[in-house]
């Protein structure tokens, strides 16, 4: 049986429980844009026709009609 005391000590799963709404937020946009300019470099390097407008498209939808 664990006990609450002993659950609590994992410091991966508690790393952000200190952070701020606030903070949470921010990382979380970071990470949202972090992975928007991945995509459109895949996009890039798969599709070198496409002009900035396409990809921005291409972009938007894949993120639109990602799942999780």
């Amino acid at each position: 049986m664990i006990r609450n005391s002993e659950k609590n000590n994992d410091p991966v799963a508690n790393r952000f429980k200190e952070f701020s709404g606030t903070k949470k937020l921010e990382l979380a946009l970071e990470l949202y844009y972090s992975a928007w300019e991945l995509k459109k470099a895949a996009l890039k390097h798969f599709y070198p026709q496409l002009s900035d407008k396409e990809f921005e498209d291409k972009v938007r939808e894949i993120f639109l009609y990602a799942r999780t």
